[in-house]
């Protein structure tokens, strides 16, 4: 019967660490939309081919696959045909968008980066 009841308590001790994450989450989450701006413009110092592109602020509860999806359509769409395109692509990313969603652009960048090494190299 002690193994039991050890059993439920582990498993509400488990239950309540979940509970105090998610609503650990949610709190900053409610932090970080309340720090959100809702107008976005390029950069002055942006030229050549995203120089006349159109900013669009998005809220997204995947914002890793989201960036992904929005750097794949500025490559196909704008175009870009060479590395120093590349880099004028990710500093406008990461100019137009604050601290908090950096790593995710990264994390997009690298990922198609290394999508497009392989799919050359296959």
């Amino acid at each position: 019967m002690d193994v039991v009841a050890d059993k439920a308590e582990e498993t509400k001790r488990e239950l309540m660490k979940k509970m105090r994450k998610k609503m650990k989450r949610n709190n900053e989450n409610q932090n970080w939309l309340s720090r959100i701006s809702f107008s976005a413009s390029l950069p002055d110092d942006v030229h050549g081919v995203f120089a006349d592109s159109v900013c669009a602020v998005k809220i997204s509860m995947d914002p890793f696959s989201e960036m992904r999806e929005s750097i794949m359509e500025m490559i196909r769409v704008v175009g870009v045909h060479d590395w120093s395109e590349m880099e004028e692509l990710v500093y406008c990313y990461i100019a137009l968008n604050s601290s908090e969603v950096h790593g995710f652009i990264e994390d997009a960048f690298l990922s198609l980066c290394s999508s497009f090494s392989s799919s050359m190299n296959s």
